[in-house]
């Protein structure tokens, strides 16, 4: 089984040449690499380029910026049975794509599969939703985050195989374009699997001591995806109302404020503000 990864990347370069060779470590070689490449300047053109002989790469320079319509964008390119979105600043442990096509091989009905987010430097687990255990999930529990998830395409309802350009880095909800596309999948009748053993690395950088801003922007997103849902009279979504619009950052805020910790009672603050903000704010462009 071919995978397709499909990296979107703009401003980075160093993290982009880390990627790269981590896929030349994989233990399976049975993949191509479609780069999205938003950048203006030529950035990563050498670094591309020095990765040629070893790795299947198809470059592609776009006049457009936005993370979901470059991913959207790479679906259409992919020649995969498997396709992948990877971060231009994750890295794969060497033995990822071997358990994917393994895991989606053993489980011949599974149509989604998603590791786990590690930090690299504490061997923690980083962003996303991660568990220390494995098993099938639904869409009152998601999994991860869109560079850990792999999506078997002949196995998917593929009318809702897109990404949304309402949300993601570079447009109008800067979060949640993952989950978005999930929550679909999942409600398409996608059966999805999640495991700890498959380790995909990313900067723990959504903690919240590195700032307030980041967590309203994102969480825009997730309020904006949840009215979404709700619009369509989607009552599933009543679960995520009540959990993310109001339990879970009302009882963080509490638990911050009862340990004194006041950069937790700021940041799940901000993040309560943002998701209610972007509830509100969520009005559809029309565009996939």
């Amino acid at each position: 089984m071919t995978v397709s990864l499909i990296l979107a990347t703009l401003g980075r370069d160093w993290q982009v040449a880390e990627f790269l060779a981590a896929l030349q470590a994989q233990t399976l070689q049975d993949f191509e690499l479609i780069v999205i490449d938003q950048n203006r300047d030529g950035k990563i053109d050498a670094i591309v380029e020095s990765f040629r002989p070893a790795l299947r790469i198809v470059h592609v320079k776009v006049d457009f910026t936005g993370n979901a319509r470059a991913r959207d964008y790479g679906i259409g390119l992919a020649q995969g049975a498997i396709v992948a979105f990877p971060d231009d600043d994750c890295c794969y442990a060497a033995d990822v794509l071997q358990r994917v096509v393994a895991e989606f091989e053993r489980r011949p009905q599974l149509a989604i599969l998603v590791g786990a987010s590690y930090d690299a430097d504490t061997r923690g687990f980083s962003i996303g939703v991660n568990s220390r255990k494995a098993g099938y999930f639904s869409r009152l529990s998601m999994m991860g985050v869109e560079f850990t998830q792999f999506f078997a395409l002949d196995r998917l309802d593929r009318s809702q195989f897109y990404l949304d350009h309402d949300f993601g880095i570079g447009a109008k909800y800067a979060g949640g374009e993952g989950f978005e596309m999930l929550y679909r999948l999942l409600r398409a009748g996608g059966k999805a699997f999640y495991t700890p053993e498959i380790r995909i690395y990313h900067p723990d950088k959504d903690h919240y001591r590195l700032g307030n801003a980041r967590m309203l922007m994102y969480s825009t997103g997730i309020g904006a995806y949840i009215r979404k849902f709700a619009n369509q009279r989607d009552w599933f979504i009543a679960y995520y109302i009540a959990r993310k619009m109001l339990l879970a950052p009302v009882l963080k805020m509490l638990l911050a404020a009862l340990s004194g910790n006041r950069a937790k009672l700021a940041y799940w603050y901000y993040s309560l503000v943002g998701v209610w903000r972007g509830f509100f704010a969520y009005r559809n462009s029309g565009c996939l």
